[in-house]
């Protein structure tokens, strides 16, 4: 191992020897130093300088710079337009200035599999320095080819005399990613492998799982060096990188949109905080049938399930729990550690109509008295979606009389007939009022950002309600819940159905009491 690989290893802590580097793109060469600094004290082991992005570079004098002056390992790139990078010019200069890094002191170079053998050639003259490795690289930016494939392209940049092998593919769909794990694993050879776009962001993440060589994570979001990078500050925070390691469990939420979801900051915040060995993902799914068949390894141990896959879920499971059946809409599956089954529930209801108990009971004081204090009471829910039909199977359950208000007027008398209840037109909610003290559950997605000033009902119908919940929780005082604390009402926000249901999916997920506490403060920041 050279010295600075060894260096590199002995200061690292964590369960594996994945390392993290930093793509730099900077117009100058004091840029490319300043970011550099910033790479250090964000944590990241090594940075990849990429030549191509400076505005101007005179070689025999910029690299020696950058290598002398940088603090963490480099990693030379100079990437030319028909592989995806910004250089356009010469091609033997593109190679002389990686030739030249290499001979200054750079510890990794980036060449191109299409050029490796001109290289190659070109480094006859000059004998390799041992501290300098070579990836070979190869970029395919169309998708990701089957596995045969990608076991043939990695044999060729092995043959090509690569010290590590790196290959980046495309996700089409997320099912794409799983190949790429399959050819790290099995890789005999030090080896990158990345799936680029959001659908691939598993494979950025979960590369210390399958024993990859490193990972790029960026300073900032958004300024990325390819689709789909992480931040370094997600991946040492967030997603607890340097603890991964093959025994850690995966977990995530599957849906359509994903990326807008705070389940990853609270599962992992409460895995860290309870010592469990998992990691908790978003997962663009697009076809949850394909997905669950794909990743069905018990190492892919429970899913969070939203929008749009909650029905579409409860068809791939091998048990559903009775009451999720009859909502006809899951939102947690649980592999089973032993056989691979897996189990869907429904912890939706759970969250929202505890979080609805809790607040009439603070209302009322009646702690200690036996029963719901939702029995009785009319309890009007907006929605007849997974959502809307898990809250009124929760309120049926408690012994609430329950009324169903939809856009589409079918729809809420199907699910009404179905729960044994009442049901009526959106439009014809703002007239409804045959008593006061009545219950409002908003599951519709109204009021949601980025359309914050819409709301399902009017401010004056709201004087009937003596409490109203909103499952929508960004932002978390709605317009809806805005006017409903002005008209008198008790509110309850979409934070604490959240907080609610995850309680009960953290317990699922790991066996363990779920850190309550921790989820509260972990939810107040956001």
């Amino acid at each position: 191992v050279a010295p600075v690989a060894a260096k590199m290893e002995s200061e690292r802590i964590g369960k594996n020897s994945t390392l993290i580097c930093a793509p730099l793109m900077a117009d100058s060469v004091y840029q490319m130093l300043v970011s550099m600094n910033k790479a250090k004290s964000s944590g990241a082991d090594l940075v990849e300088v990429r030549l191509d992005s400076l505005k101007s570079f005179n070689p025999s004098q910029d690299v020696e710079t950058l290598v002398k002056r940088c603090p963490l390992p480099t990693l030379f790139t100079y990437r030319p337009n028909w592989e995806g990078g910004l250089y356009d010019g010469d091609e033997n200069s593109r190679l002389d200035a990686l030739r030249l890094a290499m001979e200054l002191g750079a510890d990794y170079i980036d060449v191109e599999l299409q050029v490796i053998h001109e290289f190659n050639n070109f480094m006859m003259q000059g004998k390799k320095p041992a501290k300098c490795k070579v990836i070979v690289s190869s970029h395919n930016y169309q998708n990701t080819p089957s596995v045969e494939d990608l076991g043939n392209l990695v044999a060729r940049i092995q043959a090509a005399g690569a010290d590590i092998v790196k290959i980046a593919t495309t996700a089409l769909d997320i099912a794409d990613v799983a190949r790429v794990f399959q050819i790290t694993v099995h890789s005999q050879v030090p080896i990158i492998a990345m799936v680029m776009g959001e659908r691939g962001l598993m494979s950025r993440i979960l590369c210390p799982k399958f024993g990859g060589y490193l990972t790029f994570g960026t300073l900032e979001s958004g300024i990325v060096s390819a689709p789909g990078q992480p931040t370094i500050e997600d991946l040492v925070n967030l997603y607890n990188f340097r603890q991964i390691g093959p025994d850690t469990k995966v977990f995530g939420i599957i849906g359509k949109p994903v990326s807008h979801s705070k389940s990853p900051i609270l599962y992992n915040e409460a895995f860290k905080k309870v010592g469990f060995n998992g990691v908790y993902l978003h997962l663009l799914v697009d076809d949850v049938a394909n997905f669950l068949q794909t990743y069905s390894s018990t190492d892919f141990a429970g899913f969070s399930c939203t929008i749009p896959h909650k029905e579409a879920a409860l068809k791939c499971c091998d048990e559903v729990d009775p009451i999720a059946k009859s909502i006809g809409a899951v939102n947690c599956l649980i592999r089973n550690s032993s056989d691979g089954k897996l189990f869907a529930c429904n912890t939706d209801y759970v969250g929202a109509i505890t979080a609805i108990e809790d607040a009439l009971r603070g209302s009322h004081h009646v702690m200690g008295t036996t029963g719901s204090p939702l029995a009785g009471k009319l309890f009007v829910v907006i929605g007849a979606g997974g959502a809307g039909k898990a809250l009124a199977y929760g309120a049926k359950e408690k012994g609430a009389r329950v009324v169903i208000a939809n856009r589409t007027y079918d729809r809420a008398k199907e699910l009404a007939d179905t729960v044994g209840g009442g049901a009526l037109s959106l439009s014809d909610l703002n007239s409804f009022h045959p008593e006061d003290g009545m219950i409002l559950a908003n599951t519709t997605s109204i009021g949601m950002q980025p359309r914050v000033d819409e709301t399902p009902v009017s401010k004056e119908a709201l004087r009937s309600y003596a409490l109203v919940f909103d499952a929508v929780y960004t932002p978390k005082i709605t317009r809806l819940l805005r006017e409903a604390e002005e008209s008198g009402a008790k509110i309850v926000t979409g934070i604490e159905m959240f907080i609610g249901q995850a309680y009960d999916q953290f317990e699922r997920f790991t066996g363990l009491p779920a850190p309550k506490e921790l989820f509260r403060q972990t939810m107040a920041k956001y």
